[in-house]
């Protein structure tokens, strides 16, 4: 018989998710923590990551795990780190990213590096290093990966000369697809959540100018803690095992109704 409390349900699920320490990030760490997991949270600034910690400690184990994991050593450090607290893990939430503006004539060569760089090595590499730790978890239930991805992978912003981001995520969509298929028989799932606008540090105009950005929403209104959550409890719980290799979009009809203002154009 279908037991929905278990379907939806993280008890005693383990998790790591960069990129926590603000943001969508914190929103999904909040989520899972609400659905009884233990959470392990990343950030480059320590202080941030602590405090976001203890906060969140009040909803249950939630463990600050600073560092950077945009170059391979600080991936090992990392592992390593996590590996003193646990010795398996249920889900990796690939969350840490990065965004740079620039005009196309003017755009550096530095600004492509660091985001390329954190959107799209970093979630294959920490993948691949926490792939031991994901398949003990995976005995009677599936170990999950899940990518933070982006509209802006799935449709152009025509405001935003944001070109290393559109590709990264347009690429993490794509290798979201064929890390899945390399990994379901491992019995570790793969998927991605493709945000649309919600309020932080990065999306500062739906956090600065949210009446305004809400008016280009279908919904009528930016993305708020209880959406991401949900869509991530959804792929990291048992009710989203089906959903190999896909990303769900987040966005409250954005991305089309990017298309349907004739703005941009579907990137694939």
């Amino acid at each position: 018989m279908m037991n929905i409390e278990h379907l939806f349900s993280l008890q005693d699920r383990s998790a790591l998710v960069t990129g926590g320490s603000r943001g969508i990030g914190r929103m999904i760490a909040e989520g899972f923590l609400r659905a009884g997991a233990r959470v392990y949270i990343s950030a480059r600034k320590a202080d941030a990551c602590d405090a976001a910690a203890r906060e969140l400690s009040e909803l249950g184990t939630c463990v600050s795990l600073p560092g950077d994991v945009s170059t391979l050593d600080g991936i090992n450090a990392l592992v390593a780190e996590l590996q003193k607290h646990e010795s398996s893990l249920d889900i990796l939430v690939n969350n840490a990213g990065a965004a740079w503006a620039a005009p196309y004539d003017e755009f550096p060569e530095g600004g492509w590096d660091k985001v390329v760089d954190l959107n799209l090595k970093t979630p294959f590499f920490l993948t691949q290093a926490l792939t031991p730790m994901l398949e003990k978890a995976a005995t009677d239930h599936l170990a999950k990966v899940i990518n933070t991805a982006s509209i802006n992978g799935i449709t152009l912003n025509p405001r935003r000369d944001t070109y290393s981001y559109h590709a990264s995520k347009a690429g993490l969509i794509h290798l979201t697809k064929r890390m899945a298929v390399e990994l379901a028989p491992r019995r570790i799932v793969v998927s991605a959540i493709a945000p649309g606008p919600f309020a932080s540090s990065m999306n500062k105009e739906a956090r600065d100018q949210a009446a305004e950005v809400a008016r280009r929403v279908p919904l009528g209104r930016i993305g708020e803690a209880e959406d991401m959550a949900g869509a991530a409890i959804f792929l990291a719980s048992r009710a989203g095992d089906y959903v190999v290799g896909s990303t769900v979009v987040v966005d409250g009809g954005s991305a089309w109704a990017r298309i349907n203002r004739g703005e941009t154009v579907p990137t694939g």
